[in-house]
């Protein structure tokens, strides 16, 4: 009875298991102990009833807890903090999400209304996406742009856990109310078991690779949109580059997709191989980087054909395969339409077939006429083309209360942010889908995420305290590429034709995502990293200049 009243005692104290508050109490407590694979502990009576479990916030910080009891069947439930003050819950944590969790901690709140902030993510880092590519080539250190939600929400009080949505149960539908007795806005229950309740709902969950839309992408292609996707990448090169060392044979190279992740990866690949390998994008339109600035595209062409770069333009991968046999051992074959024949006809004059090593075939049919079919070989293959917003799955109360979705599968939002007919949720990024003035859906970028976040902060603040909602409008301040470690691409939309280009394009692009970086205490850290790495590279490259000049 004594230990079932402790227990009862210690569900109602907030602890970290960062801090190791649950390891503490596993001592203190007999029977006390992690459920494996959560972020909750629990302990256990004698009669083996009333089993009371306490949640860490799986791998979270700040206060909160859960409870529930072994015998009943419902999920453990998130006891937040505090039971008036209002409750927001972020599911995301990219520009989205955790911007908008950075601005409501900016505002000014009356006591009373301060918000109480969880930011959920399966992810324990932040991941700055559109420096993915400076990994591969070595500019940048990972936790330069992938800082810990730990690190960054240290002096906040904002809670972070890393967990998995499972399901969204929205109870605001067209202003129909919670059950008798809840003010909750719904719940969401993560994989853990977790089930939160929440006032205020932002969906900020991003998108993922769209692989299942070519037969063997799936199984033989790798994406990057990720940080994980980057070091998978970056690996793979890495062991390519101790295949190949000290060989003839070339390391090759296929990237689908000539949009702007597509062209940034085939420079950043083919300036890190240099003689050593030949990068092949691949695009079914015959431009690549087709809704880009002229300048940038320009840029763009200029830099792939000053290296091993092959442009196949006016084609689209018609399925991938793993090589399997001497058959398949060619490189790339245009002569014949039809691939049963090429591959009857051997290895491509010029390349060393290497039986011993991961192989892929891509078969690619022409979107254009006059263009023939062809079969290309690459020992690597980087898929760039698709995606789909990672939304999760829907919970009714007592009917359907469906979120209204695009055919892509984002949430249909009003000028406000709000997903129509869900006064209470808020979407942005990649998880909504918002009309511009001339009624095209805006592109899922940064730089829309990062000003739809200070948006949606804002109008957190106006519905909490009965104030107007502000109409989002996107400022397009232009677009921006990398096309290696010293050359980038800009064109700012307030002048006009203007590009910068190599160097000065670089400098320019890596200051702009400086002061986008999170936090003022994170883009100091990084500011001193990049001027140490510049002020080194400065000695080396005079040094080396010193020396030819000594030596005549």
């Amino acid at each position: 009875m004594a230990q079932a009243a402790l227990a009862s005692s210690v569900a109602l104290l907030p602890f970290n298991r960062v801090s190791g508050g649950g390891s503490r109490w596993a001592k203190l407590i007999p029977g006390f102990s992690r459920k494996p694979g959560t972020g909750l502990w629990f302990s256990r009576s004698s009669r083996g009833k009333g089993c009371r479990f306490v949640a860490s916030g799986a791998v979270g910080i700040g206060g909160g807890v859960a409870e529930v009891l072994e015998g009943e069947k419902a999920p453990a439930t998130y006891s937040w903090p505090d039971k008036k003050r209002p409750r927001v819950c972020i599911l995301g944590g990219g520009f989205g999400g955790l911007y908008t969790a950075l601005r409501l901690e900016s505002l000014i709140w009356p006591d009373s209304k301060k918000p109480q902030v969880l930011l959920v993510d399966q992810s324990e880092r932040f991941v700055f996406k559109p420096m993915l590519y400076e990994l591969l080539s070595g500019e940048v250190e990972e936790w330069e742009i992938a800082p810990r939600f730990t690190d960054l929400l240290a002096s906040t009080g904002v809670q972070f856990f890393q967990d998995r949505v499972k399901l969204l149960r929205p109870m605001d539908h067209l202003g129909i109310n919670a059950p008798p007795g809840s003010g909750s806005g719904g719940t969401v229950q993560l994989e853990s078991g977790l089930l939160v309740e929440y006032d205020w709902l932002v969906l900020a969950l991003g998108a993922e690779a769209k692989l299942d839309v070519v037969p063997g992408a799936a199984e033989s292609a790798l994406p990057f949109s990720t940080l994980e996707d980057a070091l998978k990448v970056d690996n793979k090169l890495k062991a390519l580059e101790r295949r190949n060392f000290g060989k003839g044979s070339e390391i090759r190279v296929a990237v689908v997709g000539c949009g702007y992740s597509g062209v940034e990866l085939a420079a950043t690949i083919s300036e890190r191989l240099q003689e050593r390998g030949i990068v092949k994008a691949i695009n079914v339109d015959t431009t690549i980087c087709p809704t880009a600035p002229p300048g940038n595209r320009e840029a763009a062409t200029k830099v792939l054909s000053s290296r091993k770069v092959e442009l196949l333009l006016g084609y689209f991968v018609r399925n991938i395969r793993k090589s399997s046999d001497a058959e398949d051992s060619f490189h790339l074959s245009g002569n014949s339409e039809d691939p049963e024949m090429q591959k009857k006809s051997g290895p491509a004059k010029g390349f060393a077939a290497e039986d011993d090593v991961e192989k892929f075939i891509l078969e690619l049919q022409p979107a254009q006429r006059g263009l023939q079919s062809q079969i290309l070989e690459a020992d690597l293959v980087l898929w760039t083309v698709g995606s789909k917003p990672s939304l999760p799955e829907l919970e009714p109360w007592d009917k359907p209360h469906e979120l209204p979705l695009t055919a892509r599968g984002q949430a249909e939002t009003d000028e406000t942010l709000r997903v129509k007919g869900h006064p209470r949720i808020f979407a942005l990024g990649d998880s909504s889908a918002l009309r511009d003035s001339d009624g095209k859906i805006l592109p899922a970028t940064a730089q829309v995420a990062f000003q739809q976040a200070d948006f949606t902060g804002w109008n957190l603040w106006a519905a909490i305290n009965d104030r107007p909602l502000l109409p989002f409008r996107f400022q397009n301040l232009g677009e921006m590429m990398t096309l290696g470690r010293n050359d980038a691409a800009i064109s700012p939309s307030f002048i006009d034709g203007l590009t910068l280009e190599g160097p000065v394009g670089h400098a320019a692009r890596k200051f702009a995502y400086l002061i986008r970086l999170p936090t003022d205490e994170h883009r100091i850290k990084v500011g001193m990293s990049w001027l140490a790495k510049s002020a080194i590279d400065s000695v080396a490259s005079l040094q080396s200049t010193l020396t030819r000049v000594l030596s005549g």
